[in-house]
């Protein structure tokens, strides 16, 4: 019988390769079951038989790694990143990664590349995404969010059988460059004028604590007393205030019109605080001997605002409150933070500015990388790389080591100087 007429009979499991009638060679590979249990086969077709026995052995290849597609209907983009941010995500990351999350997927992924199937999406979609998202104004670091997120969900997919690759793994998101805008750290003098002006308001600790210790402003805002040891000197970090997140408590008979955030009746839905998900961010830190006079005023202060405001004090525990109690907002503590500045007339800069110039003052102090690591929260495994990010040399410790080459290498000012004239015949 011709070659192209046999029918081969294969064992239980063996794909099954024939010629039909239609002039093309088929084969029908087993690649496991179904979710009623019944068995599942995957038919592929090609012209000729050596294309097909390559295609066979790639896809008995996948199934025996368990990386090939599974039965059912093929996950769109569109469909797996919402079940994916919702059901998957949801339980397991926290409040502020959900909510990076949240925007990439619905800003960016579902209207830039929703209607592909996962299993046919490739790098290059991405990439023309991301290029898209640039010309229509993002930054580089809003594309690195988005890719960061497909990555993320894919890689779920991946793991799930859903499709045999990762796309994003394999796509080249956009150039970060560095911003124009360096940070530059604060300098003594401008600390010392900030001190001059935080001295005159409310909560003053709460600014020196960042400038002199470097505290994040979730980690300054979550602060109770509890965490503070005056008499010995140390506070302990376990815990970041988040940003609260609302929803309308007003009646669908009756809305107020507004944003949640300004609904007469909202209701918070995000939890006030979390605790530090990692070692190095739970952690003690050492009080500065002003600092610690600082906070013994500071509390005697909130003592008699909470006896002044009586039934009207909000009672919290935090360190740092409102006028009546209860805890700042982060959006609040932000624009007091610019005022700051303006009042102080020091230059415009991020409230996280204040960190870099508490990691530079300690690596100018010339404390111990490590003890550097454990006041800043960094993780060992990246301490290096956040310290390159942080600590600032400034430009007259640089010429100070100019000047120290130049003298090693050249001879001291001194010398140059007498051989410079001997050199013109004086």
């Amino acid at each position: 019988m011709d070659e192209q007429k046999k029918r081969t009979r294969r064992a239980n499991g063996e794909s099954a390769i024939y010629f039909g009638k239609d002039e093309r060679w088929h084969a029908r590979v087993p690649m496991g079951f179904k979710d009623d249990g019944s068995p599942y086969r995957r038919h592929l077709t090609r012209p000729t038989r050596k294309e097909l026995v390559d295609e066979v052995r790639r896809l008995e290849k996948q199934r025996d790694e368990g990386s090939a597609r599974q039965p059912g209907k093929p996950w769109t983009v569109e469909k797996w990143i919402a079940h994916w941010i919702e059901n998957i995500a949801t339980p397991v990351v926290s409040e502020n990664t959900y909510d990076g999350y949240e925007v990439a997927v619905r800003v960016h992924l579902i209207p830039g590349i929703g209607k592909y199937r996962i299993d046919r999406l490739e790098p290059e979609h991405l990439e023309s995404l991301y290029r898209r998202m640039q010309a229509a104004g993002s930054k580089a670091g809003t594309a690195h969010q988005a890719h960061r997120t497909a990555r993320t969900a894919l890689g779920e997919a991946v793991r799930r059988g859903h499709t045999a690759k990762n796309a994003a793994a394999l796509a080249k998101p956009p150039r970060m460059e560095e911003d124009e805008s360096e940070v530059e750290p604060y300098s003594v003098e401008e600390v010392q004028r900030l001190l001059l002006e935080v001295n005159k308001r409310r909560n003053s600790a709460r600014w020196m604590l960042a400038l002199a210790l470097g505290l994040r402003q979730g980690e300054t805002l979550g602060l109770r007393w509890e965490d503070v040891d005056l008499d010995n000197e140390y506070l302990k970090l376990r815990r970041n205030r988040l940003r609260p997140k609302y929803a309308h408590g007003c009646s669908d008979s009756a809305p107020c019109g507004r944003k949640a955030g300004y609904c007469p009746d909202r209701v918070q839905t995000r939890r006030e605080t979390k605790n530090t998900k990692s070692r190095a961010g739970r952690r003690a830190v050492p009080l500065p001997g002003p600092l610690v006079t600082m906070l013994r005023a500071h509390r005697e202060t909130q003592a008699h605002e909470r006896k002044r405001a009586g039934d009207l004090w909000a009672e919290s525990e935090y360190v740092f409150t409102k006028a009546l109690g209860g805890p700042l907002r982060p959006n609040t503590d932000y624009h007091d933070w610019k005022r700051l500045l303006e009042d102080a007339a020091v230059r415009d800069g991020r409230l996280h500015d204040a960190r870099h110039t508490a990691g530079t003052v300690l690596m100018l102090l010339s404390v111990p990388d490590r003890v550097i690591d454990q006041i800043m929260g960094w993780e060992p495994g990246g301490a290096a790389r956040m310290r390159a990010r942080y600590l600032h040399v400034p430009d007259h410790l640089l010429k100070e080591v100019a000047r120290k080459i130049g003298a090693a290498i050249w001879g001291a000012p001194e010398t140059a100087a007498v051989d410079k004239d001997q050199d013109n015949g004086a």
